[in-house]
């Protein structure tokens, strides 16, 4: 991705951010993508939209004082992905699995906390960001990223820039209908991808959860997942879909033969034929080093519009 791409020499790092259904992770990013220092901790349901963004400021508030403390490094940003919908820049962020934060004022509340500029996204397009930038995407100018994890989220990219949208939630690929008349999902369709292939999803339909699989539903999961990525190449003319999150990487072998299989199946155009499907490459560090990537780039903007200024 050309807009993480500088290399920045020095003690400055980022606060990197990532916000999914299960659990919230903060960790410390250089400029350079290396991650320093991570914590994570669970989403708690039951707590209310304050109680829970104070459990996230208290995490944050203990990367802020690792870094500048155990790693002497100066925090000067902080990069957040965050499962959708979302505002642009995560002004708001409203997450279908986390039932507490409803248009939820994220950045300026994290803004507050920290006294640093905060950058946000969705949470699979920094990972498109951190896959672009020094994972199985580098150097390709088109490609999906996606999260199957708790819930399933995408990223795209087409010649070298991350897709936006009229409100930044480009790539919900994760409510494509795969199943039409299929299970409600909480976007309110029905038949939808994250319906009935995500982490909750795989427990509703089995009653065990998607740590304990069995072979025909990690085939069943890779199926669906490569139907939907197949949709995505067949509009958008790509070639290479990059996948993480915990379901994926779980399932493994078995999941990603299953999609590639299916891929192959549906993406049959001149153009989308041969299409891959490949786990991510930065495994369980994508998405804070992805989130890093959000707070690099949003750096780099600032610095650009001050000097045309």
């Amino acid at each position: 991705m050309t807009e993480v791409k500088e290399r920045v020499v020095g003690g400055d790092v980022v606060v990197a951010v990532d916000i999914g259904g299960t659990k919230i992770a903060v960790g410390i990013v250089t400029l350079q993508g290396e991650l320093l220092d991570r914590t994570q901790v669970l989403v708690d349901h039951r707590l209310k939209s304050e109680e829970l963004f104070q459990m996230l400021a208290e995490t944050v508030d203990q990367q802020l004082t690792r870094a500048r403390g155990q790693h002497r490094v100066s925090p000067v940003a902080v990069g957040v992905g965050c499962a959708g919908p979302i505002s642009i820049g995560a002004e708001t962020v409203s997450p279908l699995n986390i039932f507490a934060w409803r248009e939820f004022p994220l950045r300026q509340r994290l803004a507050a906390t920290t006294s640093l500029p905060v950058y946000g996204e969705l949470d699979a397009k920094a990972l498109a960001l951190a896959e672009g930038w020094l994972g199985a995407a580098q150097g390709k100018q088109n490609f999906l990223a996606m999260v199957v994890s708790t819930g399933i989220g995408g990223g795209v990219v087409l010649n070298g820039q991350l897709m936006d949208g009229a409100t930044g939630n480009a790539g919900h690929v994760g409510h494509i209908v795969v199943e039409p008349n299929g299970r409600r999902c909480e976007c309110g369709s029905r038949g939808c991808l994250e319906a009935e292939a995500s982490g909750l999803a795989i427990e509703a339909i089995t009653g065990r959860p998607p740590t304990e699989p069995t072979y025909e539903i990690m085939q069943r999961t890779g199926r669906l997942v490569g139907q939907g990525a197949a949709s995505v190449c067949n509009l958008l003319d790509i070639d290479l879909v990059v996948v993480g999150g915990s379901v994926a990487l779980g399932f493994a072998a078995t999941f990603f033969n299953s999609a590639q299989a299916s891929l192959d199946e549906h993406a049959k155009l001149s153009f989308a034929r041969g299409a891959r499907i490949t786990p991510v490459r930065l495994a369980d560090q994508g998405p804070l080093i992805g989130a890093g990537a959000v707070a690099v780039r949003g750096i780099h903007r600032t610095r650009r519009a001050a000097r045309v200024r």
